[in-house]
């Protein structure tokens, strides 16, 4: 049965989650006050009423509150200042402590009832004694999170190689796993500094052309697949699929030629001619 919904994001870049509207009116842009797992929260709508199937629905399904009014807007205002002095006293007192471990951000869930600290370190770190101070100088529940190297570099953001943003910062919901493999058959550098990202990962951006290449490369042979040419029998060495070629090292001299990828027919055992060069030929 279709369950009419809203999407809300809470941050720029964020997980969108789905509440029930109920008779309100909600458009995209507007701001709304929910109840989540954290408590109380204050998040933009990203995806306007719409019915989806019940399985796309993590239940309990919870209401929206209402929509944001100017009062609500002032307090996130002030939320956001108290979120400026709570970094620095964190700040302050990881420091008094000699803790191993780096502060990247604070946050306070919308009705103040907990205060978030996120941080990376390069193992697991005892914060108890920490998270007794900073919860006397706040009177309020306090929270410590580790979280990764990505996850920093989505919280601070900055630029990419490409000049732009990072993606993971404009616009980029959740991190896909990426491989050097991706890479490989990219046919990158496989040099660190050239295919990682400022969080020192992996750039995203190797996943999203991946299912290109991986089409594309069934047009093409294995290297190491012996081959006839117009010049003679050969083996593949490599193939540019943008400009559909294929490069041969030629039997007789060892020359490498680059020849379009219909003008050379895959040898089988027996030496014969075995039709069009592609790999479910090969």
């Amino acid at each position: 049965m279709p369950i009419k919904v809203v999407g809300i994001r809470f941050k720029t870049a964020g997980k969108i989650y789905y509440f029930d509207p109920g008779d309100m009116e909600l458009e995209i842009g507007d701001c709304a006050i929910v109840e989540t797992t954290r408590g109380v929260e204050y998040g933009m709508v990203v995806v306007g009423p719409k019915e989806v199937a019940e399985d796309e629905v993590v239940a309990p399904l919870k209401k929206v509150i209402r929509k944001a009014t100017e009062e609500d807007e002032l307090q996130l205002k002030k939320n956001n200042e108290k979120e400026k002095r709570a970094y620095q006293i964190g700040l302050e007192k990881i420091a008094a402590h000699g803790l191993p471990m780096k502060l990247i951000d604070v946050e306070q869930t919308f009705d103040g009832n907990k205060i978030i600290f996120y941080f990376t370190a390069d193992g697991r770190v005892d914060f108890r004694e920490l998270v007794k101070d900073l919860a006397a100088v706040f009177r309020t529940r306090i929270e410590l999170r580790q979280i990764g190297v990505r996850d920093e570099a989505k919280m601070l953001g900055g630029l990419g190689c490409c000049g732009r943003e990072l993606c993971c910062k404009s616009w980029l919901a959740e991190f896909n796993p990426v491989s050097i493999r991706m890479a490989k058959d990219q046919n990158l550098s496989l040099n660190p500094t050239k295919i990682s990202g400022i969080c020192g990962r992996l750039m995203c951006c190797l996943k999203y052309e991946n299912d290109v290449y991986e089409e594309a490369k069934e047009r093409f042979p294995n290297t190491g697949t012996n081959v006839i040419t117009p010049s003679g029998e050969g083996k593949v060495t490599g193939y540019n699929i943008f400009k559909n070629t294929v490069s041969v090292e030629l039997r007789e001299n060892k020359h490498v030629i680059e020849l379009p990828k219909n003008e050379i027919e895959i040898k089988n055992i027996k030496g014969e001619n075995s039709g069009p060069s592609s790999r479910k030929n090969s």
